[in-house]
């Protein structure tokens, strides 16, 4: 049997490509994809490639600090939200470091500003790699980016 990792029902998230060093993360068994807040979200064309640029608050309750952040677009795709409303998002790949683990993951760009966390871990990012407590919070500590990543 292999080992794996705890999470609780929130953890913190690095994500090196965007220069985000954490931004805390709801983990969702219930959503398949996982997402990330995107306030701003404008595609455009770099060497015939379609990229996107998309800003992010990265803070819980606070509009005032952003970051612009640019991706490759790697789909876009029909999504349902929790409440089953449906909607074409965007979709990147990027790496994020949760705990000392580098993940290459999927993530779908919407509008979080009225939840709580700016980012959603869905069921494929976990991928059968953790175990979930949802009575623990933070089980993985802050993202780790020294590179000592499993």
């Amino acid at each position: 049997m292999t080992h794996k990792l705890m999470l609780g029902w929130r953890e913190w998230v690095g994500l090196p490509e965007f220069n985000i060093t954490q931004i805390k993360a709801k983990v969702d068994t219930g959503a398949r994809s996982s997402a990330l807040h995107a306030f701003i979200i404008d595609p455009y064309r770099k060497g015939g490639q379609r990229w996107i640029m998309f800003a992010i608050h990265p803070l819980q309750r606070r509009t005032d600090v952003s970051i612009e952040c640019h991706a490759p677009i790697k789909d876009r795709r029909l999504v349902s939200d929790s409440g089953g409303h449906k909607q074409r998002r965007y979709v990147i790949e990027t790496r994020l470091i949760l705990g000392q683990s580098l993940i290459t993951a999927e993530m779908t760009l919407t509008n979080r500003d009225t939840m709580l966390f700016r980012m959603l871990i869905g069921r494929t990012t976990m991928n059968n790699r953790f175990i979930i407590d949802p009575s623990a919070s933070y089980l993985q500590g802050k993202p780790d980016f020294s590179g000592g990543h499993r």
